[in-house]
């Protein structure tokens, strides 16, 4: 004979009030300035590795994985060096 599996009722997440941030110029180039690395660099923003890769824009830790974008470079370029070894299919 087989027991009843009692119900488990899912409670529902209560909402929680919004917070509103102004986006300034300020606050955007600080913002963007924590994303982007000013030049290539010989070491890895994050670990402080110098295993890295450089890419056409980005540079690429290979200890922790941390893709860092400079800022300056362009993608164009990041996309023709991603089909031409091999990462990306052309299509």
């Amino acid at each position: 004979m087989k027991l009843a599996k009692a119900k488990r009722v899912k409670r529902k997440a209560e909402a929680t009030p919004a917070t509103v941030i102004r986006l300034t110029p300020e606050h955007t180039l600080q913002r963007t300035a924590k994303r982007f690395l000013a030049a290539p660099q010989a070491r890895c923003p994050k670990c402080d590795s110098t295993y890295v890769g450089r890419e056409p824009a980005f540079i690429h830790c290979r200890l922790c994985g941390k893709l860092a974008r400079i800022a300056d470079a362009p993608l164009e370029l990041q996309e023709l060096w991603e089909i031409r070894s091999g990462l990306r299919i052309a299509s």
